[in-house]
């Protein structure tokens, strides 16, 4: 309750609790991107997502340690977890379409443990960071501290978004994607290449992971098992906003974000993760009581 008070009697403990919500928020919102495209055009529920994250921050982690710019890694990570992105939708994904749900978490749940178990073996378990050096702006006589580091990740994070959001809507393979999610069978009638769309879903998937865990190394910590928080986050914010909402997914990104500053800050940092699943929970209780009021009796 003490907490509590603090919000009341302190105003200006909101503003900071809201920024570094928004802050992250906007990384959970690109790591869900992927998953919006792949759970919306392919019908797969990627387990693996948050790994594919991870994984995109230990390419740029290595590569900062090898000596090149940490900025430099995240197009480098972009475009490796593309390759590996595409190398698993052939040898995995591609032969899980179309089949049961059962057989599609299966499989992902089993990259997310292999993803997992490569990466603890390359890198150890130890948490890892590329440390910037980049200064710290302070506000309220102090009260408001805001690292460059996580206000470039944030921009990046919705400068890359917003281009997902453009690219989808203005290119050619964009409107091939949005028309295999509305109906693959048709699209296959009208001449687009459903495989050939699939494999690109599922590589830009991985490539937005990569990028996302660049970004969060430079300005957070990864660990190789931190990848089912990004999952769960992940599948929260997608069940929120819905399939193919990707602006939904921006706001409730940046929402669940606050939410979880709020609830660690409440209850403490150790609950933060148990707050990721109550929110996932709740959400799929909405969406249940929302599907029974939709139903129609047949006559």
């Amino acid at each position: 309750m003490s907490n509590i008070g603090l919000l009341i009697d302190f105003p200006i403990v909101n503003l900071k609790i809201i920024i570094d919500g928004v802050m992250i928020g906007a990384l959970f919102a690109l790591a869900a991107y992927g998953l919006a495209l792949v759970w919306g055009v392919m019908n797969v529920k990627n387990l693996a997502q948050g790994d594919f994250v991870i994984a995109g921050g230990y390419i740029a982690w290595y590569l900062a340690n090898m000596g090149l710019p940490p900025l430099l890694g995240i197009p480098i990570a972009f475009i490796v977890m593309w390759g590996i992105g595409w190398l698993t939708y052939k040898l995995v994904i591609k032969r899980v379409i179309e089949r049961d749900l059962f057989t599609s978490l299966l499989a992902t749940f089993g990259l997310a443990i292999m993803f997992a178990q490569l990466m603890n073996l390359m890198f150890g378990s130890d948490t890892q960071s590329i440390q910037l050096d980049y200064d710290t702006l302070d506000f309220a006589d102090g009260l408001i501290n805001l690292p460059m580091a996580q206000l470039l990740g944030m921009t990046m994070a919705l400068a890359m978004a917003f281009g997902v959001i453009l690219f989808m809507k203005r290119s050619r393979m964009g409107q091939a994607i949005r028309a295999t999610a509305q109906d693959a069978r048709a699209a296959r009638v009208l001449g687009i290449d459903t495989d050939k769309v699939y494999s690109f879903t599922f590589s830009l998937n991985a490539a937005i992971c990569g990028a996302a865990g660049a970004i969060i190394v430079m300005a957070w910590v990864i660990q190789p098992f931190y990848g089912i928080t990004y999952s769960v986050r992940a599948f929260v914010i997608v069940t929120a906003a819905g399939l193919g909402n990707l602006p939904g997914v921006i706001a409730a990104g940046l929402g669940i974000g606050a939410l979880e500053q709020y609830g660690s800050h409440i209850f403490g940092i150790g609950y933060q993760q148990a707050i990721a699943v109550l929110l996932l929970i709740l959400v799929l209780f909405i969406r249940l009581l929302q599907q029974r009021r939709n139903r129609q009796v047949l006559q």
